[in-house]
């Protein structure tokens, strides 16, 4: 007489896990490349997710044209500043307050060393190049210390390859990339798109498309914010 059925151990699953794990948060760090509150604001942000080492949290750096209709060589810096400040008193307040700031971050602000405004189009195709090896936070890095503390233009074509051969790109290919039409669309589009989603100043963290946040705000607050937005990611996943 045959015995009581059994399970075979070959066939036993165990239950999935995988529901029960929240999908990674996306953050989208918007900004541009001659914005000193976006280098800070940077700085602050790697500071916050620093403290959630742990988290699934995917970065997507994403361009705003602060100044599109400038010419693509730039314009001289004192009447570019003269234009969108009205004077040099104006100047003056802004740029101390953004160097204060900057000091608590670890950056050196060295406003007296640039000499020209850059339209900053070719240098966020450089972090978009940069991106093809997951080079992007120190593309931008290397990007704002050439512009901020040694008064390089990035607006100049071969700046922007020798700061690429400087991370281990090959100056070659950026430079056939940029000499190109390649991505030119893509970051109007970009710029395009952060304007719809009501994004009007930068930086701007924008997480999954939902909850948003302007300006170069403490960790704590971003903290704040970032897990709000894993716990609404976690709560679908664990019903």
């Amino acid at each position: 007489m045959p015995g009581p059925a059994t399970t075979s151990p070959s066939c036993w699953r165990a239950p999935a896990t995988t529901s029960i794990r929240p999908r990674a948060v996306r953050i989208e760090f918007v900004f541009d490349t001659v914005c000193p509150w976006c280098y800070v604001g940077k700085r602050r942000f790697e500071r916050a997710l620093a403290e959630r080492r742990q988290a699934r949290i995917e970065v997507r750096w994403r361009p705003f044209l602060l100044n599109p209709d400038l010419p693509l060589d730039g314009i001289d810096r004192s009447t570019y500043l003269d234009r969108k400040f009205g004077g040099a008193a104006r100047v003056q307040r802004m740029h101390g307050a953004v160097a204060a700031a900057g000091r608590d971050e670890g950056i050196d602000f060295a406003f007296d060393r640039i000499r020209r405004t850059p339209n900053t189009l070719h240098s966020h195709r450089l972090i978009r190049f940069a991106g093809q090896c997951g080079r992007e936070s120190e593309t931008v890095e290397a990007i704002y210390r050439a512009y901020f503390q040694e008064g390089r233009d990035i607006g100049d074509l071969a700046v922007l390859i020798d700061i690429g051969r400087g991370l281990g790109l090959d100056g070659g290919d950026l430079g056939a990339y940029l000499a190109s039409d390649a991505d030119i669309v893509q970051m109007l589009n970009d710029n395009a798109r952060a304007h719809r989603l009501g994004v009007n100043g930068v930086p701007c963290i924008i997480i999954d498309g939902v909850y948003a946040l302007a300006g170069a705000h403490e960790p704590d607050v971003q903290l704040r914010l970032i897990d709000v937005a894993r716990e609404a990611e976690a709560e679908p996943a664990l019903s």
